[in-house]
């Protein structure tokens, strides 16, 4: 019997096995094959981008592409990145995050003040948990693909998984505060702080309580955070859903269409009456003379003095939930002129904050331009809190339908980020963009072990220390260093200071240096550093 013929050398790599020419062709055919799939697919490509076909579908079929040309395996099927983030999102750089921290740390440290506890919850909910609870901005929400038999979205706010964690937990009774990312499938503005992922900074109340005491307090600590950051003048608008119900009902608006006329109410602050009103007749299909009789009350903004008017008004007075919202929203007044801060809110009745799930108070912060030769008010720069009572919300989550009242606040976290963003871009102002106190630093060569002890009993000690990463780093890259990154002591040790037992301590900015003995170091450093 003959053996496998073997070529010259040797070694099993050689053999000719039968059939492998067989094998070649059906790997050529193969080829061919994804080749004419190849040029089918980029025909379809080109046919829908020139038909303008939806983006949707352009992307489905270059996905299909790129997959035929990863299969080819050839230098074209290499797919380049695009290097960017997705539409609506953004990376935060170590001096945007310093600030963004600074923000973090006034917020948080205001909810604790008011007594606030934290929760967290899921980044993503079933998706009925959220369906039909925010009216129009429903489209909004970021359906997940089917995984494991349930069907997910992810949040699109902090407040409808707070209820549903109150109803799951048969929690009656609680002052939270949550921080977290939220998702919105919108069209992002991100000049204007609009993005499709961001943060939302939110403090609850939740509890049976006497009216107005909740809410007056959700005011003030909009009021605290505002004036913490320090990022102009602002104003919060006050309103109540049963002042707009009464007054739609007066009006002539059909019970179906309350919802649908309050969320284009809620316009007026980014379009003019006239479009709005356009909108409510051509769109909604709303009466002519009803819109008209909206235009009437929708304008009217003020304080006390416009409450009392109201509550005389021959219509409002006329109807239960209207005169039910006027006389909470005086009690509130009052609490807020206790609370020092009434100067700032303005009860606003174009304020009509879209969400199906508020029930009374409802508020909203803007900031303002101020007033210049040409305007003769300040004029808004748009919305950087908002909030308001949703009392029924817990009750749809309960199998018994049990209710839970319930008022809170959501910070606009990006677009006060945004503010402060510019302010520093503006002043020059530098950022630190690390917390060091101190960097170990050494006189001459061979003393990298000795760096290495010290750091770590700094390190063990609390003290936040950084040292430069090379065996024999020159002392002036060293003190340069902490000059960049504004790191405001330099611990210093040279073979004399290890003698004599002391480091050197230099506070870099006025290059004023004192011996200090290793044992009283730490203490020293916390003391120039003020850290307790």
């Amino acid at each position: 019997m003959l053996g496998a013929v073997r070529f010259r050398g040797g070694g099993e790599t050689g053999v000719r096995q039968p059939g492998s020419q067989g094998a070649a062709v059906a790997m050529a055919d193969e080829a061919a094959k994804l080749d004419e799939a190849l040029r089918r697919q980029g025909d379809t490509v080109r046919r829908l981008k020139q038909e303008k076909a939806s983006p949707e579908e352009v992307a489905e079929q270059v996905a299909k592409l790129l997959e035929l040309k990863a299969q080819l395996g050839t230098e074209e099927g290499k797919h380049k990145f695009v290097l960017k983030t997705p539409k609506g999102t953004r990376d935060y750089n170590p001096k945007q995050m310093a600030i963004r921290e600074k923000v973090f740390n006034i917020i948080i440290s205001t909810f604790k003040r008011h007594g606030a506890e934290v929760i967290d919850t899921p980044v993503f909910e079933l998706k009925e948990t959220l369906t039909g609870k925010y009216g129009e901005d429903s489209k909004l929400i970021y359906d997940l693909k089917d995984q494991g038999g349930e069907l997910l979205s992810l949040r699109y706010d902090l407040t409808v998984p707070f209820a549903r964690y109150l109803a799951m937990n048969k929690i009656t009774n609680i002052k939270r505060y949550h921080i977290a990312k939220v998702y919105r499938r919108d069209n992002p503005a991100m000049t204007r702080g609009r993005y499709r992922e961001f943060y939302q900074c939110d403090f609850d109340i939740a509890g049976q309580f006497d009216p107005m005491i909740p809410d007056a307090e959700c005011l003030k600590i909009v009021h605290e955070i505002l004036s913490g950051l320090q990022i102009g003048d602002f104003l919060i608008k006050v309103n109540d859903r049963r002042i707009l119900d009464g007054m739609f009902a007066v009006c002539g608006v059909p019970d179906s269409k309350f919802r649908t006329i309050c969320s284009t109410v809620d316009k007026l602050d980014k379009a003019t009456w006239e479009d709005v009103k356009s909108e409510m007749v051509g769109e909604k299909g709303l009466s002519r003379e009803a819109a008209d009789r909206i235009g009437e009350y929708v304008q009217l903004h003020g304080g006390l003095g416009l409450i009392e008017q109201l509550l005389q008004d021959p219509k409002l007075s006329q109807n239960k939930l209207a005169q039910e919202g006027l006389g909470d929203m005086k009690l509130l007044f009052e609490y807020l002129t206790l609370f020092g801060i009434a100067d700032k809110i303005s009860f606003d009745l174009s304020l009509a904050r879209g969400l199906d799930y508020y029930t009374g108070v409802i508020y909203e912060a803007i900031l303002l331009q101020p007033r210049n030769a040409h305007k003769e008010e300040p004029v808004s720069v748009g919305s950087v809190a908002g909030g308001g009572r949703y009392d029924g919300l817990v009750g749809m989550f309960d199998p018994k339908g049990r209710k839970v009242p319930c008022v809170g606040v959501s910070i606009g976290i990006e677009r006060i980020f945004s503010i402060m963003e510019q302010k520093v871009e503006a002043s020059e102002e530098k950022i630190r963009t690390t917390e060091t106190q101190v960097l170990v630093a050494a006189a001459q060569k061979k003393l990298l072990e000795e760096r290495l002890k010290l750091i770590s009993e700094l390190w063990d000690s609390g003290i936040k220390a950084e040292m430069l990463y090379k065996k024999n780093p020159k002392l002036l890259n060293q003190l340069q260093y902490c000059e960049d990154n504004g790191i405001p002591l330099v611990a210093i040790i040279g073979e004399q200071e290890l003698k004599d037992g002391v480091v050197k301590l230099r506070v870099v900015a006025t290059r004023e240096e004192i011996d200090v003995r290793r044992e009283n170091l730490v203490e020293e450093i916390k003391r120039r550093t003020c850290q307790p």
